[in-house]
């Protein structure tokens, strides 16, 4: 098969022109590869001064010319505009607010900073939020009543709810948000029991269920 093909290449001197222009097309690896992504989030933050931009990769240690630096941000300029990211959907932006800080990229990080700079009573809630979550994580349940009284101020539909209905049994949060003792164990095992009970529901009696959970 290659003997056909190099026939055909020599037959056809179109072929074997087209061919090696394809090889000339493929583009040569250059000292600028590791800092274009760089140059090209400059770029799209409005930084398309090319003396600054060489003056930061020489900053960074950069091997690069003016020249390279020039002629890559005038290829970006000759690109036509990109669409705008999609904004982040409601579950993302929930997940990035309830996880704890140390555990968001960078990239989360700075989309969540932008998500928060749009709306002012998200960027409250989300104080309220990790205010709530350094309470259940270092156990400070004495500080739930204060807390309660800032979200109630701020008059944030849905936590505002959150926080009232915690006054009904304050005294039973506060101790679970202070003391290390715990029921979660007890509970899982009753809903561990239920669950069993209702994958059995009118297939087994009283022996098979006490056997399973046994079992299990």
């Amino acid at each position: 098969m290659v003997l056909v093909d190099l026939l055909r290449q020599d037959r056809n001197p179109g072929i074997r022109d087209s061919t090696k222009r394809g090889a000339a097309q493929t583009p040569r690896p250059s000292r600028l590869d590791p800092y274009k992504p760089y140059l090209e989030r400059r770029f799209a933050a409005g930084c398309t001064n090319v003396t600054r931009l060489h003056r930061e990769l020489i900053a960074d240690n950069a091997p690069v010319t003016y020249q390279m630096v020039r002629a890559y941000i005038a290829t970006l300029r000759a690109a036509p505009p990109q669409a705008p990211p999609p904004p982040p959907t409601v579950r993302r932006v929930t997940g990035w607010l309830t996880r704890h800080p140390s555990t968001l990229s960078e990239d989360e990080r700075a989309a969540l900073k932008d998500v928060l700079a749009r709306c002012p009573e998200l960027d409250i809630a989300a104080e309220h939020v990790r205010g709530f979550g350094e309470i259940l994580a270092h156990r400070l349940g004495p500080m739930l009543p204060a807390w309660i009284e800032a979200v109630d101020a701020s008059q944030l539909p849905g936590l505002t709810n959150f926080a009232l209905h915690l006054l009904r049994d304050l005294d039973a949060v506060t101790a679970g948000l202070t003391l290390h003792w715990s029921s979660g164990g007890t509970e899982g095992a009753v809903n561990r029991i239920k669950k069993i009970k209702r994958q059995l529901y009118g297939r087994a009696g009283f022996e098979l269920l006490r056997k399973m959970i046994l079992l299990q």
